[in-house]
């Protein structure tokens, strides 16, 4: 298949502020710091947040992913799973996206989650200051990504950090501690490690805690813009205002929240994973992309390109490039 489907989060809502897990305006530009205190005050999109006419097309229908239901899979019931699997596949040829229900993740673990993410991004904009992003980082606290941009802003506000499966126990609530002191100890929920496959035993996982504010004039401006999750794999607790969209078939689609659910869909990276070598003699394919290293990924979206629904081809071009100047 081709790389994942495009997805954006669309207009952000005029009636309600919507997550998923004081600034001003300057002269000359946008100041580092635009949180959800001074969007909700505008009564006119400011500028730097109006995106082109193009990007602005509402869904019509919905996407119809399937949802898929793990009970089965995790009783041990082959023929559930293989029927599971099968919607899966079917899903990963076509979009890239799915839904999965009875997936073992506790409602109240969710919804603890959320309580803190709303408590933080309630923070006076100097307390979410200390947890800044820094350049060349993924981690951190972004206000509409101002420090990196000044056009197609997103009207959001985003909170990540990274946990390692690997790693320590107590690395995300050490985190939160060391930038924000004891009180935020219990905002690093905690990830059972052995959920991890072999073969992302070694790998890095990002929690994004994404905040939508209210808008006066949502059909000017995006909450987040078009863009291919570069990541390998995406799991998203979705409120149940909605507002994520795919593009699939030339045309947008709704995926329509479902209580209790979780969107599954799979990312850049992982559309271009290395198969066996047995495979690839068997089959006598020619590989569309070079092997590459996350890092290198990283490193074109956080200093070279803005990532967007080509994000894949222009890295691998630009990665081909930096090889063939090197050798």
């Amino acid at each position: 298949m081709d790389s994942s489907a495009s997805v954006l989060l669309s207009s952000p809502s005029k009636l309600e502020n919507h997550q998923e897990t004081n600034s001003h305006i300057q002269k000359g530009g946008i100041a580092p710091f635009i949180d959800s205190s001074y969007l909700q005050k505008q009564s006119h999109v400011p500028t730097g947040f109006i995106w082109p006419e193009s990007h602005l097309v509402a869904a019509l229908e919905e996407l119809n992913e399937p949802l898929v239901d793990l009970e089965g899979f995790f009783k041990g019931d082959a023929v559930a799973t293989e029927h599971a699997a099968k919607l899966i596949r079917a899903s990963c040829l076509s979009h890239g996206f799915f839904q999965v229900t009875n997936h073992g993740v506790d409602p109240n673990l969710l919804k603890l989650a959320d309580d803190h993410m709303d408590h933080f991004f309630k923070l006076p904009v100097e307390e979410k200051a200390k947890v800044k992003r820094v350049p060349g980082s993924p981690w951190g606290y972004s206000g509409s990504h101002a420090d990196r941009f000044s056009t197609n802003l997103p009207w959001k506000e985003t909170l990540s950090f990274g946990f390692q499966a690997n790693g320590t126990d107590t690395v995300v609530a050490d985190f939160f501690k060391s930038k924000l002191g004891e009180d935020f100890e219990q905002t690093g929920l905690g990830v059972d490690r052995m959920h991890y496959r072999e073969f992302f035993e070694d790998a890095h996982s990002i929690m994004r805690c994404n905040f939508y504010p209210t808008c006066q004039e949502p059909s000017l401006t995006l909450g987040t813009g078009p863009h291919c999750d570069p990541t390998s794999l995406t799991i998203l607790n979705q409120d149940q205002v909605g507002g994520l969209d795919v593009f699939v078939n030339k045309k947008w689609h709704s995926v329509r929240p479902i209580q209790g659910a979780l969107v599954i869909n799979i990312g850049d990276t992982f559309s271009v994973v290395k198969p066996p070598e047995d495979l690839l003699r068997k089959e006598q394919e020619t590989r569309k992309y070079p092997d590459f290293t996350w890092s290198d990924l990283l490193r074109f979206t956080q200093y070279h390109y803005r990532a967007d629904e080509a994000t894949l081809q222009n890295f691998t071009n630009w990665f081909l490039s930096e090889s063939n100047a090197t050798n």
